[in-house]
């Protein structure tokens, strides 16, 4: 199955001049594998207010990789709350990747990322 990413995310950006049948990525910040807990809450229907707590794989300056067991659309907007530090942050789902057993692996980029959201120096 195809990963999916929103165009404008800023997450994944193909470099032009590469060759045929290679890519190139380019990324905002540096990327760091690490394990924070986090809280997601997104609407799903009109009074229907979903929750569901995981934690990150990857985090940078302005976003995370997180397996959520919940199925969510692209650019699905959420309530991301680091639970380490009580830190909350308007984001939006800017990749959905493959299923795994404990849930969907997702892209969040966050909307206006404050630089000590995670509490780690990146």
């Amino acid at each position: 199955m195809p990963v999916k990413v929103r165009e404008d995310s800023g997450i994944r950006k193909e470099t032009k001049g590469v060759k045929r049948g290679e890519r190139s990525e380019q990324r905002r910040g540096r990327r760091m594998n690490s394990r924070v807990p986090v809280r997601l809450e997104w609407d799903e229907a009109p009074g229907k207010r979903l929750s569901a707590e995981a934690h990150t794989r990857i985090i940078n300056p302005f976003g995370c990789m997180v397996v959520v067991p919940h199925s969510m659309d692209l650019e699905q907007r959420v309530a991301l709350t680091n639970l380490a530090t009580q830190s909350s942050n308007a984001a939006i789902v800017v990749w959905k990747g493959q299923s795994r057993p404990d849930g969907w692996e997702y892209g969040i980029e966050l909307v206006a990322p404050a630089m000590d959201f995670w509490g780690l120096e990146l």
